[in-house]
């Protein structure tokens, strides 16, 4: 791949080859810097006015407004707990946001136990969140800094979904009175829908709504049939795509296509159990995706309902072609180029956007060649 720099009096361009194009040809897409002296962005939400908010690990909430980062972070947050993964994580806008201005952010949070992943709401009042309310916490809390989880995503019914990760602790994920290792449902306020898999359940939590998960960090629905996609991190190998269904069993640690870290061996009892969900698609070796998205726009005809997905570990953006629930063809775009990719996004225009998990981390544009 090559790319070359520009720079101007706005921020810098970068052309490059995206993929597979012919020796000579042109480059099928250019990657424009829209913001960067970012501290390890997390996630992002594309505000109606056009303004874009960004999370920050460390625990700040950005704005960008016409290409420009505004110097203050959003005041009025909650007590945000930065350590090891955790720290501020999503940030999402209520499907009616332009009617109830409420913003919804992901956190890692302090308590008894240690810490813990909580879901909170609030409105934006000018540079300042207000009226914040809790929308969620965790049972229980734990010590270390690993597997937050913390992607969040309304479906086309409304209800809110949060994943958690196990905390490092695998057997957490197959405990239905344990929140560590599943997606949790809700309403937009926190309520428990009355139809959740497990409500009556003896000794289960009834926000659960799938469960045997590793560490979800990208979440997307389907443009066409709304259902929920969500992709979680592996041990060494054995990253998932997964289709979301209430009450589904998706097998962590039970079931993984990955091994132990170091040694290679053998994680619970193999690829395959009755009653544990398979996954539509893994790799081998893990990428370490975070971030998903389905592309629907118009900027790019040519990618129209293809899932991208993100990628730390190779520092690249999949590209996906799908056939109904099956992956059929994986292109690797921007490896090694941009660095680690930590979300991707269709904004409202119809581009793609991606943030780059670094020290200066960046917020970058997905555009056509002229």
């Amino acid at each position: 791949m090559t790319c070359r720099m520009r720079w101007g009096s706005a921020a810098a361009l970068l052309l490059c080859l995206g993929g597979a194009a012919a020796p000579g040809a042109e480059p099928p897409f250019r990657v424009t810097v829209v913001a960067q002296g970012l501290e390890h962005p997390w996630g992002m939400a594309f505000l109606p006015d056009g303004g874009i908010l960004v999370s920050e690990r460390p625990g700040r909430l950005r704005l960008i407004e016409q290409g420009r980062l505004a110097p203050e972070p959003i005041a009025g947050l909650p007590p945000i707990a930065a350590e090891g993964q955790g720290g501020l994580l999503d940030v999402a806008l209520h499907p009616r946001y332009a009617e109830n201005g409420w913003l919804y952010l992901s956190f890692s949070a302090r308590g008894e136990g240690g810490l813990g992943t909580e879901v909170v709401r609030g409105r934006l009042r000018g540079r300042r969140l207000t009226g914040v309310e809790p929308i969620f916490k965790v049972a229980k809390k734990s010590h270390g800094g690993r597997h937050f989880g913390s992607r969040l995503l309304f479906d086309r019914a409304g209800y809110l979904y949060i994943t958690l990760g196990d905390r490092g602790d695998g057997a957490r994920a197959q405990r239905l009175d344990d929140h560590a290792g599943s997606l949790v449902r809700l309403h937009d306020d926190g309520r428990i829908p009355h139809d959740n898999p497990f409500i009556g359940k003896t000794g289960a939590r009834p926000g659960i709504f799938s469960y045997g998960h590793r560490n979800p960090q990208g979440l997307a629905l389907h443009p066409q049939t709304g259902e929920v996609w969500s992709h979680e991190h592996g041990p060494q190998g054995g990253d998932e795509i997964n289709l979301i269904r209430a009450g589904r069993n998706y097998g962590w640690p039970v079931i993984t296509y990955g091994v132990n870290y170091g040694w290679g061996t053998k994680i619970g009892e193999g690829t395959h159990k009755e009653g544990m969900a398979q996954p539509l698609h893994y790799w081998n070796p893990s990428i370490a995706p975070s971030g998903m998205t389905f592309y629907s726009g118009d900027k790019f005809p040519q990618w129209r309902g293809n899932l991208f997905v993100g990628a730390l570990k190779f520092q690249l953006l999949a590209r996906l072609e799908l056939d109904g629930d099956r992956v059929i063809r994986e292109e690797r775009l921007l490896q090694g180029e941009l660095g680690r990719i930590r979300d991707v996004r269709q904004g409202p225009d119809g581009y793609l956007y991606l943030l780059t998990d670094e020290q200066v981390g960046r917020l970058l544009r997905l555009e056509p060649h002229p």
